[in-house]
């Protein structure tokens, strides 16, 4: 028999009246009731209340136990009194006369408490993170993720998926974040790079002959925290899968996501046949490639209004004139909203470093006139053109934006999402899927004014192969896609380039010849040459599933042991300096003019 416990503190109930039992867990609080003293002990699995009288001898020693001492408990189980029961617990009827009391472990004062669920400041819960984990949220939200990536490993089997692990040492890449890299020992001089993503290798599994494939994978990127994105490392669902075009992969995709979510969430998801996006019309609409789809605001272009001879606002005509373009932002029926509703929209914009958004409401006495700041700026005639550009009806209000392409569709996005939550329009009970698809194969370089790759340099382009215009490549379109819920980008995936001589092309575009491309990607292009099936792949973060089935905003609060906003482990004191003789091994020497 175990020594430590005959039950865990989930376990007891009436069908234990009057047996002697033993539990082991951690003393979550005390209630001293001066004859008796009440006391939870909690484990991995649940709360027992435990109950010792005074007269017992064990009870000066509970009395100075602080909270988070793990004990041994032995006694008898007994109904609670009538009125005293506790339907929240799973032993809520039931409590532990205490016979015996075994401190295992004393606990020092606690920097920050296990009982309740209080906000304490982020770099104090991560410094103690294995505190914080005992607090039941964090507890459920750490089981909760497991029990969602055993569910996605068992689905991916029933799919016809087999797991194989990539190498965690593997090269730099040139292409996405940055890399982080390792030094060799062996190999004076050169560095191994912990893997982005494992693309080359999945990619490669499938050049081998494997059909289809899958991983829970480590992933590394050098980049900069954000509440949905760690600093260091994160976990993705990899698939890859040979002899696919698009629709195959959605499928799978579709599939696993709808039964994973289902599974662990009451959530309704607004369409289980995914919509298709292409991203040229998820620009226009939303401002963004990752667009909520269950706020019902959209974006449209009136620039050509502003051109009107019966607009005489001038500060957007003159901006319009030097190739500015004007996007509107319409919501339904509003003419009842205060106007501080409005000036605190445009004061918002002005915040975030936009110059504002003018607004007005439609309204009609005589004639249709707009009622606002700016709406004596406009004819009748303009205004119902714009009514019928934004399908407008009286009583309704529009916010306009100004501004070069770019930044006007980056505050029109935040814009669209802010409004509507000041409004209420957005269902919190839902989950609203979308593909992005069609993506452009290269784009210009903001700064640069190069031509470089958008998404992933090993995709497919769309088309006919063998008549692909290259002359005019930012008109080329890629088997690129991305999976999209509820605003949170949750993956990317494409159908891959298997052609070597096109995939020269292509990267010759970007500005590499063919000699960059075999010694960057020497092992995916030699693989190539020797016969490759056509295959495509994505990968869904872990991370942000888990965000979005516990309902958490925050990436952080799904991940065990979190790095911070610095990508600093407060808890392990990592990054941490290394001894001089660890660094003369690898041929290194610290700039100490940098440091």
């Amino acid at each position: 028999m175990n020594k430590y416990r005959t039950h865990t503190c989930s376990d007891l109930g009436e069908k234990d009246v009057n047996k002697i039992i033993s539990l082991s867990g951690w003393l979550h609080r005390k209630r001293d009731h001066g004859n008796l003293l009440f006391l939870d002990l909690r484990d991995h699995y649940g709360i027992t209340q435990c109950v010792i009288e005074n007269k017992n001898s064990f009870f000066p020693i509970l009395e100075k136990t602080r909270p988070e001492s793990v004990l041994k408990i032995t006694g008898e189980v007994l109904l609670r009194a009538p009125g005293t029961e506790n339907l929240e617990l799973e032993t809520g009827k039931i409590e532990v006369s205490i016979h015996s009391v075994e401190v295992i472990s004393n606990a020092e004062e606690l920097p920050i408490p296990v009982f309740g669920e209080q906000d304490y400041p982020e770099d104090l819960r991560l410094k103690y993170r294995f505190l914080d984990l005992r607090r039941n949220e964090m507890h459920e939200n750490i089981v909760l993720r497991s029990k969602i990536i055993n569910f996605i490993r068992s689905e991916m089997l029933k799919l016809g998926f087999l797991e194989y692990q990539t190498p965690i040492l593997t090269s730099s890449s040139p292409e996405g974040a940055r890399d982080f890299l390792v030094p060799s020992r062996l190999n004076p001089g050169k560095f191994y790079a912990l893997p982005q993503a494992p693309q080359q290798f999945k990619q490669l599994i499938m050049v081998s002959g494997f059909d289809k494939y899958f991983q829970i994978a480590p992933c590394f990127r050098d980049e900069d925290a954000r509440a949905d994105r760690s600093p260091g490392e994160f976990y993705q669902l990899d698939i890859e899968m040979s002899f696919v075009e698009q629709e195959d992969v959605f499928k799978v995709v579709e599939s696993l996501l709808l039964n994973l979510f289902k599974k662990f969430s009451n959530k309704k998801i607004l369409s289980e046949k995914f919509p298709r996006i292409p991203f040229k019309t998820s620009m226009e609409k939303y401002g963004t490639d990752k667009p909520d789809l269950r706020n019902p605001l959209i974006i449209y272009d009136v620039t050509d209004v502003f051109k009107r001879d019966d607009v005489k606002f001038d500060i957007f005509k003159k901006l319009v004139k030097s190739g500015s373009n004007v996007k509107a932002i319409l919501t339904k029926n509003t003419k009842d909203k205060p106007r501080s509703f409005f000036d605190n929209v445009d004061k918002w914009a002005k915040e975030q470093g936009a110059s504002g958004l003018a607004y007005f409401t439609f309204e009609k006495d005589k004639n249709i006139h707009g009622k606002g700041p700016i709406g004596k700026f406009f004819s009748e005639e303009s205004l119902k053109e714009i009514m019928k550009i934004c399908n407008a009806e009286i009583g309704d209000s529009i916010f306009f934006g100004c501004g070069k392409l770019i930044e006007l569709q980056k505050i029109l996005s935040i814009a669209r999402n802010k409004i509507a939550k000041d409004l209420n329009l957005i269902h919190e009970d839902q989950f609203a899927f979308c593909w992005i698809v069609d993506y452009p194969m290269f784009e210009v370089e903001e700064g640069s004014k190069k031509i470089i790759f958008s998404h992933n340099p090993f995709s497919m382009p769309q088309g006919d192969i063998k008549n692909l215009d290259f002359k005019n490549p930012l008109e080329m379109k890629a088997f690129q896609y991305d999976i999209v819920c509820n605003g949170v980008e949750l993956s990317s995936g494409a159908i891959r380039n298997h052609i070597p001589s096109l995939m020269y092309k292509l990267f010759s575009i970007a500005g590499y010849t063919e000699k960059d491309v075999n010694e960057k990607f020497s092992g995916m292009i030699n693989a190539l040459s020797y016969g490759a099936p056509p295959h495509g792949g994505i990968a869904p973060g872990v991370d942000r599933i888990v965000m979005l089935l516990a309902n958490k905003k925050n990436i952080r609060e799904i991940t065990l042991f979190p790095m911070n906003q610095n990508a600093q482990d407060l808890m392990m004191n990592a990054p941490s300096k290394i001894e001089e003789r660890q660094l003369r091994e690898l041929g290194l020497k610290i700039d100490k003019k940098k440091n």
